[in-house]
């Protein structure tokens, strides 16, 4: 008895003395600015930044020979400032994003033409079909993107049945981009922000309906019909119209807002502006619309 545990004592310290060489032998020094960056990350952890955690994101910026490209959405331009300093190099500021939902598809505007009795889940509904409207495009309504903020900012519209996104909240993280199985949500520049406005200044087109003009028409009367009257009437080479459907892109938009009342469904947004002066209505934009009408 006494020999047996004599001899398990002699094995256990051999072990013992193998296990901590070879962890001496291989043991990999971690760089101590890894901590000094996690250290100045928020802590979210929501993945905006493209890495697993703030520690995954602090160990790439210490690794990378640049900071081009890396950037934590919710600490914003501040907290990358700090990892500049840590680390010694420059970092650029970037434009502040938000989420932005790209559907106008409200029960006003989109009438209902089946009710669906199932999960109450976007990504099941869109697996099962089309939506319970005649736009096979837009928003179901149902919340998947709500679940999956950690930063409550966005909520569900009781009357309109759409997704709204507090600007001041959203981090950019694009959990709720992923989350749309419709993808109607995506992450644009939050535009400049005036003394007396709520929040930035941006226009884009709120809808992703990619049907011909009189089908996306009938479903939905806001709806995009892909006139291309915004396309002729933009300066700065800001819009384009594939697949009936007009995009406008944040980086090249001058915030002009002449594409606006061009629109002849209202498609186009333009949000924390004063507004537009009264304008008369184009021949050519009565005549799109009522052509679409026609159709």
């Amino acid at each position: 008895m006494v020999e047996s545990i004599a001899f398990l004592a002699v094995v256990g310290a051999v072990s013992s003395g193998l296990l901590y060489s070879v962890a001496k032998k291989f043991r990999v020094e971690e760089d101590p600015r890894i901590d000094q960056v996690n250290e100045v990350l928020p802590q979210a952890n929501c993945g905006g930044c493209g890495y697993p955690g703030c520690k995954g994101f602090a160990e790439a910026c210490v690794k990378s020979d640049t900071l081009d490209g890396l950037f934590c959405t919710v600490g914003g331009n501040d907290t990358m400032s700090k990892v500049g300093e840590i680390l010694g190099r420059t970092v650029e500021a970037a434009d502040r994003k938000i989420a932005v939902v790209r559907c106008n598809g409200s029960c006003e505007n989109r009438p209902r033409t089946n009710d669906y009795d199932g999960v109450k889940s976007c990504a099941i509904a869109a697996q099962l079909y089309g939506g319970e409207t005649g736009c096979q495009w837009g928003c179901y309504g149902m919340g998947d993107c709500t679940l999956v903020c950690d930063f409550d900012a966005i909520r569900m519209n009781p009357l309109t049945g759409l997704p709204e996104v507090d600007e001041w909240k959203c981090t950019a993280c694009g959990k709720c981009v992923k989350a749309c199985p419709k993808m109607i949500i995506e992450l644009r520049k939050q535009g400049p922000v005036g003394k007396t406005s709520n929040g930035g200044k941006r226009v884009f087109v709120s809808c992703v309906n990619k049907d011909k003009g009189a089908v996306a028409r009938k479903a939905c009367n806001v709806s995009c019909i892909g006139c291309s009257l915004c396309l002729k009437e933009c300066k700065f080479d800001a819009i384009t119209v594939e697949n009936n459907l007009a995009f406008i892109d944040s980086g090249k938009c001058r915030l002009c807002r002449k594409c606006v009342p061009v629109c002849p469904t209202g498609a186009i947004h333009d949000l924390n502006f004063p507004p537009l002066k009264a304008k008369a209505v184009t021949a050519e934009t009565s005549n799109t619309a009522t052509t679409i009408e026609k159709a």
